[in-house]
């Protein structure tokens, strides 16, 4: 049984949240492995933020409840060639404090980048989870999103 929605404050990161999103990415077995949190956060969290901040085609934000951040989403718009110009969107680094799951977190989050990806016409939404969430690849079916492709990666 899911717990009652909390209702969440949605707004764009900000550098103070570094620390934050570093912890929620690193908040699960997989992104323990992968993550580095550290006081102060490391310079590649630093530099890639400001990165993604000067891209006007990514929007980064957080969920935040009773004065802390519970969630984040990253959004990238990319334009294409293919499906006749159909621009589309690009949903990464959805987390939910673990605290916080089943609570309408993700949900409201995912949603929102829905919402944000047809303002800025776009005419698909896609993204990747590891085939290793099982949960969250049931989360994103319940929204509606279908496993009509395969996705490949190749780490550098």
């Amino acid at each position: 049984m899911n717990a009652p929605t909390l209702s969440v404050t949605l707004r764009p990161a900000v550098e103070a949240d570094l620390a934050a999103l570093v912890a929620l990415l690193a908040d699960d077995k997989l992104g323990m492995q992968r993550e580095r949190v550290e006081d102060p956060v490391a310079a590649c969290y630093r530099d890639a933020f400001a990165a993604l901040e000067a891209d006007p085609n990514t929007e980064f934000v957080v969920a935040e409840a009773d004065g802390a951040i519970v969630g984040c989403l990253h959004l990238t718009v990319i334009a294409t060639l293919s499906r006749q110009e159909a621009t589309r969107a690009l949903i990464e680094n959805v987390r939910v404090a673990s605290d916080r799951r089943n609570a309408g977190i993700g949900q409201q989050l995912v949603e929102w980048a829905v919402e944000r990806a047809q303002e800025r016409g776009c005419r698909l939404v896609q993204l990747t989870s590891d085939k290793r969430r099982d949960r969250a690849i049931a989360f994103y079916e319940r929204l509606g999103f279908v496993a009509s492709h395969a996705g490949l990666k190749l780490e550098l």
